[in-house]
């Protein structure tokens, strides 16, 4: 938590609390922060047992999640870009249909022509 905060701004700190709140009430503040501290420790510690308690052995499981999957960048990423298992190869005596469908393949690949509207389907839309 205090990784970024090095020894020289810690006793600036100190410092700075030192002047605003006088060497008199210093000490009970400390005193109460600490005492605040342990209660928010303590309130963290039901939750958490509470959670174990009502999920079970799931509970576990969540401890284990990595959150940052389900970020919308993330998860589309991997929706978009996730490798699909390749169809599945018919017989060699193959119908028309998989013909037509290689014919369609080859149209969709080449360029389309800009002076040509694109297709519009109305039953898509």
């Amino acid at each position: 938590m205090f990784d970024s905060i090095g020894w020289g701004e810690i006793v600036v700190l100190a410092l700075a609390a030192l002047f605003i709140f006088g060497p008199d009430r210093l000490p009970t503040l400390a005193k109460d922060a600490a005492g605040g501290l342990k209660k928010a420790r303590a309130a963290i510690t039901g939750v958490r047992g509470q959670l174990h308690d009502s999920l079970g052995d799931d509970f576990d499981h969540l401890r284990d999640l990595d959150l940052r999957q389900y970020h919308p960048k993330t998860f589309i990423r991997q929706q978009l870009l996730e490798d699909e298992e390749p169809p599945a190869r018919r017989a060699a005596g193959s119908s028309a249909r998989t013909r037509n469908a290689a014919v369609r393949t080859a149209e969709a690949q080449r360029p389309r022509d800009s002076a040509v509207p694109p297709p519009f389907d109305a039953d898509a839309t």
